[in-house]
């Protein structure tokens, strides 16, 4: 499959950078969307089209998908702070237009979503060993509610409009570059306390960006993938606090933590949520944070594993070796 064509939206993201090297390296050839001509050259020079348009505005899409055999869909609002409103346009409305430009053109379409659409980072029960088929629901949580009701969207499309569909779900994702490690790491360096939820016992949910990249490659391509959905979370044994212990080690950093029991936690977090998101203040204690790195978030990855062979190449040492090189030149201290 190697000598199609693939459009990648948010080509300028974390994950999508790491998938277009991919994709670039394995043959095939590559389109890049961007919102605009900004800043794009970079991608030319690695030798991919760039072609632009904005998913919130259908117009701009006219012909986004000629001469497209695949789709994968990255490009989404992210984080916490915003409007419900925003968080539908810019995943839940975007992706609807993207979809309507799509059929009748491509032969697979692959939204990358979120296993905050399972309900990570929403509720505060573990989430270790729900899986693809499990109930879900709304948690309140809007990132996680609108990759929620897209998921639901592109399988609309797929069993009404024939677009043949794959929809992935990355659980934390590592790698140089992450906001698991460039964000995590500016508030080491810039806090004298960092906080550790239950004491950081519970398991970190990682996926290293390389073994997601295998995952995204394989629904992409494999047959079996067809009107599924996958986890992608590897088989690490690490708990927030050894991986954070790490990642303070790989910037040269001596944090103090702080712990912090989660129902305490919880309670902080629903509060700051009624009463200061509201009002547009921002504040790292929220929820979703508190979700992610106080509940333990394994979700079953069994699927994608009997599906399509797919495992935890990159292990844990390796990954963070890598992370480490990056970090020295990242946060060497002037």
């Amino acid at each position: 499959m190697s000598n199609q064509r693939v459009l990648v939206t948010g080509a300028r993201g974390f994950v999508g950078g790491f998938l277009c090297k991919r994709l670039l390296s394995d043959g095939y050839t590559v389109a890049a969307m961007a919102t605009t001509e900004k800043n794009t050259q970079y991608l030319r020079d690695m030798g991919m089209d760039v072609r632009v348009a904005d998913l919130t505005r259908p117009a701009t899409l006219a012909g986004i998908c000629d001469d497209i055999d695949i789709v994968v869909h990255l490009a989404a609002r992210v984080g916490y702070m915003g409007t419900r409103e925003q968080f539908y346009d810019q995943i839940l409305e975007a992706t609807r237009h993207l979809l309507d430009a799509s059929v009748g053109k491509v032969s697979r379409f692959v939204y990358v979503s979120s296993f905050c659409a399972a309900g990570a980072g929403g509720v505060a029960r573990h989430m270790r060993g729900h899986k693809e088929v499990d109930p879900e629901k709304h948690t309140g949580i809007h990132y996680g509610d609108a990759k929620y009701d897209t998921e639901k969207l592109v399988f609309d499309y797929h069993r009404d409009k024939g677009l043949v569909s794959t929809v992935v779900r990355p659980s934390n994702v590592i790698g140089p570059g992450s906001v698991w490690v460039d964000g995590m790491a500016a508030m080491m360096l810039a806090r004298p306390m960092f906080p550790l939820i239950d004491g950081g016992r519970h398991s970190a949910s990682l996926v290293y960006i390389d073994n997601l990249v295998d995952g995204i490659m394989l629904a992409t391509t494999r047959e079996a993938a067809v009107g599924r959905t996958y986890h992608f979370r590897d088989d690490y044994e690490v708990s927030w606090q050894t991986y954070f212990s790490d990642l303070a080690s790989a910037i040269g950093a001596a944090p103090r933590f702080a712990r912090l029991p989660f129902p305490v936690a919880w309670t902080l977090a629903t509060l700051c949520d009624r009463l200061l998101r509201p009002l547009g203040i921002e504040t790292e204690v929220t929820r979703q944070v508190m979700g992610l790195t106080g509940r333990d978030n394994d979700v079953d990855n069994t699927r994608a594993k009997e599906d399509l062979g797919w495992q935890t190449r990159v292990p844990y040492e390796e990954a963070i070796q890598t992370i480490t090189e990056y970090a020295k030149g990242r946060f060497a201290k002037s």
